[in-house]
Order: structure tokens, then C-alpha cells, then sequence
């Protein structure tokens, strides 16, 4: 894989797709999940340590055990 590519796999149904876009990838995954049922996975380009914990104190990922809800960044639910 290129650093600069999203891949996004289904265990469920052995999919295995590369994006060169974060929204189209997402938008893949979000289409795949409606469609399925399926929960698919994405591997993505590695970020800066900084964009990734504030991606994580402002809660993008989702998962209530990665967001810092104490952060000025939190979104909320």
C-alpha cells in the first residue's frame, strides 16, 4: 500500500478496496455497512501525532474508550 491511500477491508465478505481520498473511502465503508451489514475496517495513511490525538479528544473515531471528554476539542456525542 502507499502511504497515501485508505484501504478498507470486509472480514465478513473478503473485500479489499484502496482509496486515494479519506472521503470516499468513508463513504465506501458507510455505503458497504447499509448494504451488508457488514462492520468493514480501513487501514489510513499515517497522520501527524498531533492530528491524531486531537482527533481523538475531539471524538472523531466513535468509540467511547478513545475520546478525552474532558478536551476542549470534545464534540460531544
Amino acid at each position: 500500500m502507499s502511504d497515501d491511500r485508505v484501504t478498507v477491508t470486509c472480514d465478513d465478505c473478503g473485500l479489499a478496496e484502496t482509496f486515494d481520498a479519506l472521503g470516499v473511502a468513508r463513504a465506501f465503508v458507510e455505503e458497504h455497512r447499509t448494504e451488508t451489514g457488514h462492520d468493514p475496517t480501513w487501514e489510513l495513511p499515517s497522520l501527524a501525532s498531533g492530528v491524531e490525538r486531537a482527533g481523538d479528544e475531539a471524538g472523531v473515531c466513535g468509540r467511547p474508550g478513545c475520546t478525552d471528554t474532558g478536551s476542549p476539542l470534545y464534540q460531544g456525542e
